[in-house]
């Protein structure tokens, strides 16, 4: 594979498999940009995006513009003279300039089966939505949210147990690969761009943490859903009598209910929803550890009748 020179635009986790490949595959990276760092944890202190830290780690060069819409911040990517860029859940937008800079222009990882579920968060609203499969697309970005045309897809399914964590993972190694190859073809001329169908368009909006609340008058099989969809975060979360208690897992319970959304309806903590009922697995009260039900129950009991908020 020929080696080619550049850019590589990423700031979460996510985006880490992909660089890793671009390094291993033998491309020279001319510079690594990625969000500022941000403050985090209980001290509130600045620290490096996922990216940041990995390239640093590697003695890579690394840039944090705030924007790349500023002159200064153009010029000196222009100056890069790349063959191209790779883009990975960057989160900023690449002005016309910056796109029309690397010789084959610019790549974008795209965790999701483009048109559907263009925006911030396609893992999570692809299970949330029930999707039965998403995958990855690779596109060339152009000045559009996530309407460049594709250079390469592939599928991979959503099951009733797919969390957004294991996806996230799954989607992220998918990326690096086909990443690694559009290059490659790219590269040759073997990769003709296809334009995004103008059906099927969907925008995967960024995730609320007031997401989180269960709505106890929603179906069953909607919360487990969104508690597929929200784990590791924000988390779903019920509260009760002062106290916020998150629920990390739960399974739909073959029962007919016909009473109030948010009852528990016996002494396993399976509790009524709008339609049917879901019975809750592993729990963690507020400043608590995680426990299954029964440990639970023991040391906070939620006796049958209970309405949760």
């Amino acid at each position: 594979m020929p080696r080619l020179r550049l850019a590589f635009l990423g700031t979460p986790d996510f985006a880490v498999p992909v660089l890793a490949a671009m390094i291993e595959a033998g491309h020279e990276i001319a510079c690594v940009y990625a969000q500022p760092p941000r403050p985090a944890g209980r001290g509130q202190k600045e620290r490096p995006s996922a990216v940041q830290a990995f390239a640093e780690e590697r003695g890579l060069a690394v840039r944090t513009p705030r924007s790349l819409k500023g002159e200064a911040e153009q010029e000196a990517f222009a100056t890069l003279r790349l063959d191209a860029a790779v883009t990975a859940a960057y989160g900023l937008i690449l002005p016309k300039r910056v796109l029309d800079a690397p010789r084959l222009g610019c790549v974008n990882v795209h965790a999701s089966l483009l048109p559907r579920w263009r925006g911030a968060a396609p893992i999570q609203r692809a299970i949330m939505a029930g999707d039965r499969e998403t995958g990855i697309t690779i596109m060339r970005v152009d000045e559009g949210l996530d309407t460049g045309p594709i250079l390469l897809a592939e599928a991979v399914p959503i099951t009733c147990e797919t969390t957004a964590a294991s996806l996230h993972d799954t989607l992220s190694r998918l990326g690096a690969d086909l990443a690694v190859r559009a290059l490659a073809d790219l590269d040759v001329g073997r990769l003709t761009p296809v334009p995004q169908p103008e059906e099927g368009v969907t925008y995967a909006a960024k995730l609320e943490r007031g997401e989180g609340r269960i709505d106890w008058a929603a179906p069953a099989l909607h919360i487990k859903r969104v508690l597929r969809a929200l784990n590791p975060w924000p988390g779903v979360w019920f509260d009760y009598e002062g106290h916020r208690i998150k629920v990390l897992a739960a399974e739909i319970a073959r029962t007919g209910t016909g009473t109030t959304p948010g009852t528990v309806l016996d002494d396993r903590l399976t509790v009524a929803c709008g339609e049917g009922a879901l019975r809750l697995t592993w729990i963690q009260r507020e400043g608590k550890k995680a426990t299954d039900a029964e440990a639970f129950l023991r040391g906070y009991p939620l006796p049958a009748g209970t309405v949760l908020g």
